[in-house]
């Protein structure tokens, strides 16, 4: 096989193609990437343009050792890996390549292949088949793409606040606005903090308070890290005191899985009337204070209860 075998069945404008042709041959960058590719054991077995955007793809495999998940992506599923390591032994094929960034030589990092990964690892396989794209900021946007299996809140989360600590490395003088689109909703920075000092954090609980009064801050990581790590700080006071009065309410009696919702709800400074939307500070301050002053002898069972049951109710719309 030629070390370097170019297939182009898509080209820009609509028109369909066999080979590649005048006018259509891979650019530098292809080219250099093909050699990186090679030289790290690996084999580009064809280049191509995707059928969107008309951007070039590597279609390789490489080395297994080299290529690794990456570090800001979401943990690993045990069970999921379990369940796809049974699928592809029974099988005993693997037909479904990763997607894979190069940041440098001899380093490919997969943001989307963690558990198909690990599989491959753990059934002894030397290579892995991929998709090489030529952009490594790509990998920061897979966070918008993977919507076969949908993150819960506290992946999300925890996704978003490792692509900001990586970016902060990466790109020094960009800032939270610049990849709004990438980190999807401002919130998930403020939890993805709260996350990683506590798993088990009630982050469904505070998530629809902080949609609403969380936003966006100017300037580059280095200034915003330190803000976004006070407003967590915040939500993390609010936390406290709301596990307090969760305590004076269960030595009263009432145990209900809805109570932290119940007590947030009834303690929350954002009314639907409201007109004007008050700060990320005024708003976090009023909470707590709000939490600290509620008065735990008002509440019974019933309304608990009943909370819970127009919470899950479905919408009129």
């Amino acid at each position: 096989m030629p070390p370097f075998t170019v297939r182009c069945l898509y080209r820009p404008g609509g028109r369909m193609k066999e080979n590649a042709g005048d006018g259509d041959d891979p650019p530098r960058r292809v080219r250099e990437m093909t050699e990186r590719v090679s030289a790290d054991g690996g084999t580009v077995l064809a280049a191509f343009r995707e059928p969107v955007g008309g951007h070039w793809h590597l279609f390789c495999l490489l080395p297994l050792d080299k290529v690794a998940p990456t570090p800001y992506q979401r943990d690993l599923s045990p069970t999921h890996v379990k369940r796809l390591h049974d699928a592809v032994k029974k099988i005993d094929r693997f037909v479904d390549p990763i997607v894979v960034v190069s940041p440098e030589p001899g380093v490919y990092w997969t943001p989307n292949g963690h558990h198909r990964l690990k599989v491959l690892q753990r059934l002894k396989a030397e290579t892995c088949p991929a998709l090489l794209l030529l952009e490594p900021e790509v990998a920061f946007q897979i966070l918008a793409l993977n919507t076969e299996k949908a993150h819960n809140l506290k992946e999300k989360s925890l996704e978003v606040i490792r692509m900001y600590r990586g970016l902060a490395e990466t790109q020094p003088k960009k800032g939270e606005e610049d990849y709004a689109f990438q980190f999807e909703a401002p919130h998930l920075a403020t939890l993805g903090l709260l996350y990683e000092q506590n798993k088990r954090f009630a982050g469904g609980a505070f998530a629809p308070l902080l949609r609403r009064v969380d936003g966006f801050l100017p300037g580059t990581f280095a200034r915003t890290l330190p803000q976004r790590e006070a407003r967590a700080e915040k939500v993390r006071a609010a936390d406290a005191a709301l596990v307090d009065v969760v305590a004076q309410l269960k030595k009263r009696g009432i145990r209900h899985p809805f109570v932290k919702n119940y007590v947030l709800a009834r303690t929350s400074p954002l009314s639907r009337a409201r007109k004007t939307m008050p700060s990320f500070d005024q708003a976090l301050d009023k909470l707590i204070a709000n939490i600290e002053g509620f008065d735990v002898a008002k509440v019974r069972y019933d309304d608990v209860q009943r909370g819970a049951m127009m919470a899950a109710a479905p919408s009129a719309d």
